[in-house]
């Protein structure tokens, strides 16, 4: 008869059809049951055969647990003997009237600040009217993936090692050059600081320029994605009123901010450009304070109608200007690379800042990026983009009005990825896109944007990712959801 060990085979559960290891499933179980206390410190396991045997398994499963649990701690080889479980520390446990939350560790005041920001993400299955989402159908991935595999096919040490943390130099050198011919900024390739997106820029920015207590000068209303990053900094918030007559300057400028955030070839949302007389002055009041600007280019590829604006930083001379830019608008927005242009003086600040917060995208994406700009393939998707996002933009208004004219206001605007429909009726845009979510329809509350005035009540819809069947498939959803809206509030339906 064979002899039975003294041992809680029942607590042990294998699945030998399930993705992990078996030695491995061992080792969890026995871990778990060694932490919990159901197996005691000072207690004999079984040898690695019996237990084998016991389990239907391999004894080399068995061995490889046994091993693993030996080098953490979890159980010694006294000789002769066998193994046995540690005298390990039993965890501190607090009376039972003080298990509650409130005596747990807690996150940080910062902490605090940044969990409770919003977040900015599109949802599978949903129609794609989500602001800066452009079309990645019409992107050449056959291109994408032959300039990829050039490199992936013969790996060298310049891209696969931790090299050039600040950027690529190719990359760094393209974009400079780029930047330079299409959006007037003037820089050399080591002020080319490339990280993982616009969002990682502004709180890279916001981290180096930002102490706790400074204020910051933003737009109102404005982009949440950098005003969440520089509120996480510890800086201090004040509007700069931003309306169809320009940005209020002079009224931010007498609260002596430390920081101006601006979006001036695109304004977010409105998709108005500031005027020269704007930048001017803004420029003139980040010198009179010693002040940085945060320039962030949002959509400046993008305009339809009338010349290119360049860049306000071509016009700064006194190097307070940090220009912002990503390609997640302009090719597809999972790339997750950005950049950021700093003053000839903050180079070297920034590339250290670079390898201690990890916001470098990988070497091999930045290689084949920098061939897709300099082979002429990245100009020529911009021009196609261009040519098709002013088509949709004007089909994309004119049905708004056909199928939502009866709620919405919506206006063609010369720039950008997305426009404001404002509503008609008084009406909460923070219940409606909700309801619109539960339609299968992406769109943003515009209210959000405002901080410091009385919000506007609208959506903002970007028009660049869809094509028309869904285009119309989602304007009926979100007439749909008005008429649902209506009824809700007892106001009957409209025909």
């Amino acid at each position: 008869m064979r002899k039975r060990i003294q041992f809680p085979l029942d607590l042990l559960t294998l699945d030998a059809d399930a993705e992990t290891a078996l030695h491995r499933q061992l080792y969890n179980e026995l871990a778990r049951l060694i932490l919990s206390g159901k197996l005691k410190a000072n207690t004999r396991l079984p040898s690695s055969r019996t237990l084998a045997d016991e389990l239907h398994i391999s004894r080399n499963t068995v061995i490889a647990a046994y091993d693993a649990l030996l080098a953490e701690g979890y159980v010694e080889c006294r000789s002769g003997s066998g193994t046995w479980i540690s005298d390990l520390p039993e965890p501190t446990k607090k009376p039972e009237s003080q298990q509650d939350e409130l005596h747990l560790p807690q996150l940080s005041r910062r902490g605090n600040v940044i969990v409770r920001q919003p977040k900015d993400q599109t949802v599978p299955g949903q129609i794609a009217f989500h602001p800066g989402f452009p079309d990645i159908r019409e992107f050449p991935f056959s291109t994408w993936a032959r300039l990829l595999k050039r490199h992936a096919r013969y790996p060298h040490e310049e891209i696969f090692g931790y090299h050039s943390l600040s950027g690529h130099p190719r990359l760094q050198t393209a974009i400079a050059n780029y930047l330079g011919v299409s959006r007037g900024v003037e820089c050399t390739p080591s002020q080319v600081i490339i990280v993982t997106g616009a969002q990682s820029a502004f709180d890279l920015c916001a981290r180096l320029l930002l102490d706790e207590g400074d204020a910051f000068c933003y737009e109102e209303p404005g982009y949440s994605g950098a005003f969440s990053a520089m509120l996480a900094a510890g800086g201090v918030p004040i509007p700069l009123y931003v309306n169809r007559d320009g940005w209020s300057v002079r009224t931010a400028f007498e609260l002596n901010p430390r920081l101006f955030f601006v979006t001036p070839s695109c304004q977010w949302p409105m998709g108005l450009a500031m005027r020269l007389e704007n930048r001017l002055e803004l420029l003139n009041a980040a010198e009179n304070l010693n002040a940085w600007i945060i320039e962030d280019d949002y959509d400046g590829e993008y305009r339809y109608r009338g010349k290119p604006i360049p860049a306000m930083q071509g016009l700064d001379k006194n190097g307070t200007v940090l220009y912002v830019g990503t390609f997640g608008k302009t090719m597809f927005p999972a790339l997750r690379i950005g950049f950021v242009v700093v003053p000839a003086r903050l180079s070297q600040s920034f590339d250290a800042a670079v390898s201690i917060t990890g916001k470098h995208p990988p070497l091999l994406l930045q290689a084949t990026l920098a061939d897709f700009i300099e082979e002429g393939f990245f100009a020529k998707h911009l021009a196609k983009m261009r040519r098709i996002y002013a088509e949709r933009q004007a089909e994309f208004v004119r049905e708004c009005n056909a199928y939502l004219g009866e709620w919405l206001s919506v206006e063609q605007i010369d720039t950008g990825m997305q426009v404001v429909g404002r509503f008609k009726m008084p009406m909460s845009d923070v219940e409606f896109c909700g309801l619109a979510a539960a339609h299968a329809v992406d769109v943003t509350p515009l209210s959000p944007h405002y901080r410091h005035s009385p919000p506007e009540q609208g959506i903002i819809m970007g028009y660049t990712g869809v094509g028309a069947t869904e285009r119309q498939k989602g304007l009926e959803r979100l007439r749909a959801a008005f008429h649902e809206s209506l009824r809700s509030k007892g106001r009957g339906c409209v025909a």
